[in-house]
């Protein structure tokens, strides 16, 4: 008989508590717990906004009041009042703080290069906690337009790529498809959009204009170990979003009969089936939706 999933949904949860160090009063050895420890990674990589942190981490106003306090008596940290709203705070690093989250990052890097380097299967360890990462943390992934040459949205683009190149019958090459520099994905004329999940890229769409009524929704991907999440919805919604605030009034698009993920996307979101629109050699189906 397997397993139990609840007996093995808890057998991991003691042994990720264990493996980071979650209970330990002294987080990788630097004099305070992991709470504290978050709350100072969060400012570091770059959150400000007291209520933004709070909300970022899951934490009361109380618990997170209690470590920002004991942080700043630390010297770790400053709050100070928003310019722009002295009714909220935000917090920054002291140089001290600088010193103290450069420490955790590479005491972190350190101990996550050791937890890769004794599995004998990298890759699919790595593989196996992307996908629980995206199942634990849909709420925070954020979308966020982007220039399509910058480093996250060309790993995607790359990922996508490689993708079709597999699932095509005849392969895939982008020089054979239409702007394949993304040029027209940037405004005024269109806009790229990534999927963010704690830093990392796990999804794109562009919005390819032309700078008149109509554009095309191009290079929808989302990463294997978020697929299921909703994701694509989101990208396209969030596409859409962008093609109203730029003045398009119709999109189109294409696509390969080898994703049927992508058609039924489309046709249960509102898109209508029409007839050819270009000569891209990849595309089977071409759809239409007046915004």
């Amino acid at each position: 008989m397997p397993p139990d999933p609840i007996a093995r949904v808890r057998r991991f949860n003691r042994a990720v508590t264990s493996e980071v160090g979650a209970l330990d009063t002294s987080f990788l050895g630097r004099g305070r717990p992991l709470g504290a420890a978050r709350v100072l990674n969060a400012i570091g990589h770059g959150h400000s906004d007291v209520a933004a942190i709070r909300d970022y981490l899951g934490l009361d106003s109380g618990l997170m009041s209690r470590l920002l306090r004991g942080l700043e008596e630390e010297g770790l940290v400053e709050t100070v009042a928003h310019p722009d709203d002295a009714r909220r705070r935000v917090a920054h690093l002291t140089k001290r703080g600088r010193r103290e989250f450069e420490a955790y990052e590479a005491l972190s890097n350190a101990q996550a290069q050791a937890m890769i380097a004794r599995h004998p299967r990298r890759d699919e360890l790595l593989a196996a906690m992307d996908l629980v990462a995206s199942a634990l943390g849909p709420a925070r992934i954020e979308i966020v337009e982007m220039d399509p040459r910058a480093d996250d949205a060309r790993y995607c683009l790359g990922e996508y790529y490689a993708e079709l190149a597999r699932r095509f019958e005849q392969g895939f090459d982008v020089s054979l498809s239409r702007d394949p520099d993304a040029k027209d994905m940037i405004r005024p004329r269109g806009a790229f959009l990534v999927a963010m999940s704690d830093g990392l890229a796990i999804g794109c769409v562009g919005l390819k204009g032309s700078g008149g009524d109509m554009a095309e929704v191009k290079r929808l991907w989302v990463a294997p170990s978020a697929r299921g999440l909703g994701l694509s919805k989101r990208l396209m919604e969030a596409t859409e979003a962008a093609a109203r605030a730029l003045s398009i009034k119709v999109l189109r698009l294409d696509t390969n009969r080898a994703l049927p993920e992508a058609i039924a996307l489309y046709r249960n979101s509102g898109w209508t089936e029409i007839e050819r629109f270009n000569d891209d050699p990849y595309p089977d189906f071409f759809f239409e939706k007046v915004l």
